[in-house]
């Protein structure tokens, strides 16, 4: 019976230890502090989503400071439903803020997903619609063409190309 309480006391404390470090994480985005954003990530970071795919290591925090700059403190960033266990956690957040080639408000939500290592976010997955963020961002042009292959796919080597070009810039 001992053995069974302490087990569960461990399993609740490591699911407060990913609350922690989510909320942790999403409190650091929305006051656009980086350095402590990028120490709750474990050093092999595996992030994904709709707009830069797959990216790991040093390039998952190079995205998240060359947004945090592109916003030039214009992004506001709100965070609700964390959730976590032993092993994975979620949250949802809302990024507010002004598409940088455009200037046109973006209210995106999105869905996080998250697994961890050595008490650190190890992987994280964010998920949302595409083609409502092109509305938004691209207007009637979004709202026409976003849904399409060919949309996605100029925003996703948009990116990519801005992504690296930042790296490059910061010697990564």
């Amino acid at each position: 019976m001992i053995r069974h309480s302490k087990l569960k006391h461990s399993i609740r404390k490591k699911m407060n230890q990913h609350t922690a470090i989510i909320e942790k994480f999403y409190t650091a985005f929305s006051t656009k502090d980086a350095v402590t954003m990028a120490s709750c990530y474990h050093d092999n970071i595996q992030f994904q989503d709709p707009v830069f795919g797959i990216l790991k290591g040093k390039k998952v925090m190079a995205m998240w400071q060359m947004l945090l700059e592109r916003s030039k403190g214009n992004l506001q960033v709100e965070f609700s439903k964390v959730t976590s266990d032993e092993t994975t956690g979620s949250a949802t957040w809302v990024a507010t803020y002004p598409f940088s080639k455009t200037n046109r408000k973006v209210i995106n939500t999105i869905k996080a997903s998250f697994e961890f290592k050595d008490g650190l976010i190890s992987k994280h997955t964010d998920v949302f619609d595409l083609w409502h963020w092109s509305r938004q961002a691209f207007g009637i042009k979004g709202l026409l063409l976003g849904w399409t292959s060919f949309m996605q796919q100029k925003i996703k080597t948009q990116a990519a190309q801005g992504l690296n070009a930042f790296c490059k810039k910061q010697g990564l």
